[in-house]
């Protein structure tokens, strides 16, 4: 496996060695066999906020580095982000060493969950990745407008036909996925085996009152988006000013208040007992959670990678994790 070197590339980071520990970690999604590392590397900048060299230079050094779980969807730059990531693993023939989720519903040509969409749209990412199948299929919204028993019906075609293996929701409530998991079982269709929900130390309330509970008993695997809220949570943005420092400043005056000030203060601290930067403990509070498989991250150049790869190694003390729950209480 390649050496990944140490990299100050986060917002308040240290140099951080990927320990060979970290990086032979690997969880199960739900009750799949899909066994993942437990990061995802999301592609919603491929094609957009980066270039090809950039996007092949993220791709490269998550996998040497131990990364086998890549995120990406249709809609993503308007299938671009897929095409890209399909090209990188031909270029570099590793497609067995990856777990390949993408989502369907929310492009421009085939918006929806009716049936006709998601094949049309399954097809199109299949191309678009050049691969065979997809390992994991995220149903990008719950349409309402389509009933479950057509949705689940065209995805479970899809399974039997070897272009998906698994597949589950993404947003979706609890109530929403009970009402799948009883519409699959009176059909007698494949059920969902894995939730991407809206999760972080700034947003916590929606998943922990209701899909938490719901992913518990329904054995779903969890994987978070916005694990890092934007950025907010790597300590980048303290003040204002500090809102022009990138395209997603905006996106984060939102957190710019007495809580999400307070959370950061709290992430410093605990850093400090570790070594690490606060986005290492913000993603190592994620995965220490109940039911959390991996949590979706971004990177904008590959410098930032290694010490995402790094976070899997941090192990919060009880109290260190009680502190961080205590700061973001909603």
């Amino acid at each position: 496996m390649t050496q990944i070197h140490p990299t100050r590339s986060l917002p308040g980071s240290r140099s951080v060695p990927v320990s060979p520990r970290s990086l032979s970690a690997t969880r199960v999604v739900g009750s799949s066999e899909l066994r993942v590392f437990p990061l995802a590397l999301s592609g919603n900048g491929f094609g957009r906020t980066t270039d090809d060299p950039a996007t092949t230079a993220i791709l490269d050094t998550f996998a040497e580095g131990g990364g086998n779980f890549v995120d990406t969807a249709d809609s993503y730059a308007s299938g671009r982000s897929e095409l890209m990531i399909g090209n990188w693993m031909r270029d570099r023939r590793n497609r067995d060493d990856l777990v390949i989720a993408t989502k369907v519903g929310k492009s421009r040509e085939n918006p929806g969950m009716h049936a006709g969409a998601i094949k049309r749209s399954v097809a199109a990412s299949l191309a678009r990745l050049d691969t065979a199948h997809i390992d994991l299929l995220y149903l990008h919204v719950d349409d309402e407008s389509a009933d479950f028993d057509e949705t689940l019906m065209a995805v479970d075609e899809l399974i039997t036909e070897g272009k998906v293996r698994y597949f589950g929701g993404s947003d979706h409530t609890g109530n929403r996925l009970i009402q799948a998991r009883i519409a699959s079982g009176q059909i007698g269709v494949a059920p969902m085996t894995a939730i991407q929900t809206h999760y972080n130390l700034l947003h916590r309330e929606e998943y922990e009152t209701g899909v938490a509970h719901v992913a518990g008993i329904l054995g779903l695997g969890v994987i978070p988006r916005f694990a890092l809220a934007s950025g907010f949570l790597s300590g980048k943005y303290r003040h204002r000013a500090d809102l022009a420092l990138s395209s997603r400043g905006q996106d984060n005056a939102q957190y710019l208040r007495r809580r999400g000030l307070k959370v950061v203060n709290m992430l410093d601290q605990v850093a400090g007992h570790h070594d690490a930067s606060p986005a290492m403990i913000a993603l190592a509070w994620l995965l220490n959670k109940p039911g959390v498989v991996a949590p979706v991250v971004s990177a904008s150049t590959a410098s930032q990678v290694p010490e995402l790869l790094a976070a899997v190694g941090v192990q919060l003390t009880r109290h260190q994790a009680a502190d961080l729950d205590r700061a973001s209480s909603f």
